[in-house]
């Protein structure tokens, strides 16, 4: 199972939210592309990436830090926040992110992500992120009405890389991950998803672990690595497969 460790980006700054709120903001170092390489130094196989402005405003934002984190790292990056368009996927895919992640234009435009898919195989994931099981969009200002489970399904036959999974209301406060939901997702799908939001602990990892069978590939992580409740050397050996 992979650990995908989270630079969520805001200011150009390296920061954590509690349940998305960006005035809850807490800057863990203003320089991402220092931390970025660090986790790969540490022996992480990807890096996790989140433009928070962007996924705000729409549009890329903090582009000059993702880059700098691209160009910082040996292993691959994915990316997320404010990517709405082709244009917008085919440029930061051509700056040497590895794999866009696409969530607010899943649910307003399902068409993209399918054409996207196409065009770019295996270099696209479908992000989504859950309150209360419905899916949340506009870096989670708005809650829709359509459940995590019946936009996942949507994308099914679309060729997504991966589906990254956030339980809104576990991100960022340490509360533990949704194990039950996160498995009960995978179960319905054939495409991997990647769980995100909650981790606390090396107990958290192992839960997630125990239920690799159901379709979860991975686990992102963020919070708990910058404030030591997890040991990234110790949560990387607990998930080797």
């Amino acid at each position: 199972m992979i650990l995908f460790p989270a630079i969520d980006l805001k200011d150009g700054a390296c920061v954590r939210l509690i349940k998305g709120e960006m005035s809850a903001a807490t800057v863990f170092n203003t320089d991402p592309a220092a931390q970025a390489a660090s986790f790969a130094t540490a022996g992480c196989a990807w890096i996790h990436v989140v433009d928070l402005n962007g996924a705000f405003a729409g549009k890329p934002v903090n582009a000059k830090a993702v880059s700098a984190i691209v160009g910082a790292v040996p292993v691959p990056v994915q990316l997320g926040g404010g990517i709405r368009d082709m244009a917008t996927i085919e440029q930061w895919l051509e700056a040497g992110v590895a794999r866009v992640i696409l969530g607010t234009v899943a649910l307003r435009d399902p068409a993209l992500v399918r054409a996207a898919c196409i065009r770019f195989p295996g270099r696209v994931a479908v992000g989504i992120d859950a309150r209360g099981g419905l899916v949340a969009v506009e870096g989670w200002a708005e809650t829709s009405k359509v459940t995590a489970l019946d936009l996942a399904l949507k994308f099914e036959d679309a060729g997504v890389a991966a589906i990254i999974y956030t339980d809104i209301d576990r991100d960022g406060v340490l509360a533990g991950p949704n194990v039950e939901a996160t498995a009960a997702l995978a179960g319905r799908l054939t495409t991997p998803v990647i769980a995100s939001g909650g981790v606390s602990s090396l107990d958290d990892l192992r839960a997630l672990k125990a239920r690799a069978a159901s379709g979860i590939a991975g686990v992102i992580s963020g919070r708990a690595l910058y404030d030591g409740r997890i040991d990234l050397k110790a949560a990387l050996e607990v998930l080797k497969d």
